[in-house]
């Protein structure tokens, strides 16, 4: 090479520049992977924001604008149905309890009470949460061993909590008191009750019109004369006609919040799958208000005849149950 004192600095010069180029090749491809890297990047986190915007784009559509005008209505209306005992119960009625016509009137409405919450559990309650599960079976074969025995432990579970709730808020030994935190934790599992009823109604309104229509009406009929029965239980807490009416009316709120939940989650699978828990979990808290709030008190009748309309009417809320889940099927 000329102007070079050695014969071996050009070969070495050559090399030298020979690497350099190679290494700012590799440089160069590192750094175009890496904007590329960032590029996928950016254009995978487009895609799922275009995908959530679908998402929610669908979920606010025209097509799901009527879904939830109806879910929501129909929710309303099986919320309102805790006014109807304004018109079953006499306007005296919450004045006159502590005399002796009138207590003896509260413990037949609490009779039919009794009757009605044991129907609703074991007519309506069990009996959906055991259908949820078998249609959720694997190959619809019907229940396993396991899936009965976690819908008896969920009963279990409702039992004890509303037992553990009552032993918490429970402050003194008074009757009263008593009888007050066993009217709020009927109205709580009301509300737990609404929730799977707007379940319920928005899943069979995300079918069509028509079924969620029937869903509707099958629901109101089952209520109505459960509501009758937490009517009395609230009384029977000391709350009058008009504060048991508002009362009632709040727990119309479970409905609204489980007709949400049903059409964001547009899975029918989910929303069998959530039932399938709430209804035997509810079903354990109304047995609890049931034998262990409202029973003892018609335990402590004397009077044979009494009795005798106390177990006729406590068979008549549960015919009626009866008839309303035939008429339903």
């Amino acid at each position: 090479m000329p102007g070079c004192p050695c014969s071996g600095c050009g070969m070495a010069g050559q090399r030298l520049l020979f690497l350099t180029a190679i290494a700012l090749e590799l440089l160069g491809g590192a750094g175009g992977s890496q904007q590329a890297l960032r590029n996928r990047g950016a254009a995978a986190a487009c895609r799922l924001d275009n995908k959530e915007s679908e998402s929610w784009g669908s979920l606010l559509s025209g097509e799901r604008l009527d879904t939830w005008i109806c879910s929501l209505l129909g929710s309303l209306m099986v919320g309102l149905s805790g006014v109807f005992p304004l018109l079953v119960i006499p306007l005296e009625m919450g004045t006159t309890l502590r005399s002796e016509a009138g207590a003896r009137r509260l413990k037949q409405l609490l009779s039919f009470a009794l009757g009605g919450l044991l129907g609703n559990v074991f007519l309506h309650l069990l009996p959906e949460a055991w259908a949820y599960t078998c249609s959720s079976s694997l190959g619809g074969e019907g229940q396993s061993l396991q899936q009965q025995q976690q819908l008896g432990l969920w009963v279990i579970a409702g039992f004890l909590t509303f037992l553990a709730l009552e032993k918490m808020f429970l402050d003194s030994k008074e009757q009263e008191g008593a009888n007050q935190v066993s009217g709020y934790l009927n109205l709580l599992a009301n509300t737990i009750d609404n929730f799977t009823h707007g379940l319920a109604v928005a899943a069979s309104f995300l079918v069509s019109k028509k079924i969620g229509l029937l869903t509707t009406m099958a629901i109101l009929l089952h209520e109505i004369p459960h509501e009758v029965g937490d009517f009395a239980i609230l009384l029977r807490a000391g709350f009058d006609r008009w504060s048991a009416a508002k009362l009632q009316l709040s727990t119309a709120l479970g409905g609204l919040l489980g007709a949400c939940f049903a059409i964001c989650t547009q899975s029918p699978k989910g929303v069998e799958e959530t039932v399938a828990w709430i209804l035997p979990f509810t079903s354990g808290g109304f047995l609890y208000i049931a034998l262990v709030n409202v029973l003892p008190d018609l335990l402590e009748e004397d009077d044979p005849w009494h009795s005798l309309q106390q177990v006729l009417l406590l068979c008549a809320g549960i015919l009626v149950m009866v008839l309303f889940s035939l008429f339903v099927e």
